[in-house]
């Protein structure tokens, strides 16, 4: 806010004191506008917040150290274990850190934030489960079908997660998200898809 808006909300007896009419024969009341200038230099880092709050909040352009703090709104603290616990280490090197939460490092971790909202919506659903995968390893082309018994009948509530060969090193981060996210009565197993 600046000194001149300050001001403005001042009694009219604090602003006669800060511009007293000419004929009254006194100085501007330098105490009161150092006051102002004190107040409008206080104010300053806030509005500088204010007016690019957009940066805080969005994932694509928050700080590193400020995703765990993002993520913890949007419900997807889980991802990062007892790591939630220190902020700091992603503060001190947010891509070394990021890395062993998700392989994409910060970047995937961006995504998930900004798809919060309709991983969400969609959560328990196949479809839900399916995009929640590719947007966290950055590898397309899981699939999720019925588990098959030995008559190749369907086996009630169990699933099978077909894999890409290359989010196979991310195995457990899979199993993570997969364990948080399919509904809970649902059983499931990973099958790693060879590439063709």
């Amino acid at each position: 806010m600046q000194r001149a808006e300050i001001e403005r909300l001042l009694p009219s007896t604090y602003r006669l004191a800060l511009d007293p009419p000419d004929e009254w024969g006194l100085a501007p009341d330098e105490a009161l506008g150092a006051l102002l200038d004190a107040m409008e230099t206080m104010h300053q880092p806030i509005e500088d917040v204010l007016d690019h709050l957009e940066t805080f909040v969005d994932p694509r352009r928050a700080r590193a150290s400020f995703l765990p703090y993002l993520c913890g709104w949007l419900d997807l603290d889980w991802l990062f274990g007892d790591r939630a616990a220190d902020p700091e280490r992603f503060a001190r090197a947010p891509e070394e850190t990021d890395a062993d939460i998700l392989p994409g490092g910060s970047g995937r971790l961006r995504e998930l934030a900004a798809a919060a909202a309709e991983l969400s919506r969609w959560r328990g659903t196949e479809r839900g489960l399916l995009r929640f995968l590719e947007t966290a390893t950055g590898v397309p082309g899981f699939a999720i079908t019925a588990a098959r018994d030995e008559t190749d009948e369907a086996v009630p509530f169990h699933i099978v997660i077909e894999v890409p060969a290359g989010a196979a090193p991310m195995r457990p981060l899979i199993e993570r998200i997969v364990e948080e996210e399919k509904p809970a009565y649902v059983t499931h197993e990973l099958r790693l898809v060879a590439m063709v």
